[in-house]
């Protein structure tokens, strides 16, 4: 170690703080760093997020896209195989929206739709809003049945 080597240890040392508005006299006084007039000059201004100095923003520059059907009816899609595998874990036959509901399935306001992929083992019995034609004839042919809510 020599002395042209020493530095004070990291952090020691800290910038000072700039004082404005404390007079001509400071160097930092008169308008006090904020140059004359406008909104900037001004107490309480802030910037908002998406300003671009007067520009048309961005999101107004770019094209409204899309469409939001209204009228639109989701349905939550459950497939034959999922029923199977639901009617074993819970070792039931008769398979509802409240069941479901209960168990955590679904959601309270959820629409149900049967779908037909797998396959379909047992005799199932199932209350749903819609069924697909696939998913019918799977449930029937086992001689189960499905019933319109």
């Amino acid at each position: 170690m020599e002395l042209h080597n020493l530095r004070p240890a990291k952090g020691a040392v800290k910038k000072g703080k700039k004082v404005i508005g404390r007079g001509q006299g400071s160097g930092k006084g008169g308008t006090s760093t904020r140059g004359h007039k406008g909104a900037q000059s001004r107490a309480g201004w802030s910037r908002k997020r998406n300003y671009e100095g007067g520009q048309t923003p961005l999101q107004m520059r770019l094209p409204k896209r899309g469409f939001k059907n209204p009228f639109r009816v989701a349905y939550v899609a459950i497939n034959v195989d999922r029923l199977q595998a639901i009617s074993e874990k819970y070792s039931v036959t008769d398979i509802n929206p409240e069941f479901l509901i209960s168990n955590g399935i679904i959601g309270k306001n959820d629409l149900i739709k049967i779908l037909g992929n797998g396959e379909c083992e047992k005799v199932l019995n199932i209350k749903a809003h819609k069924f697909s034609e696939s998913a019918k004839a799977k449930i029937e042919e086992k001689g189960g049945s499905i019933t319109l809510v």
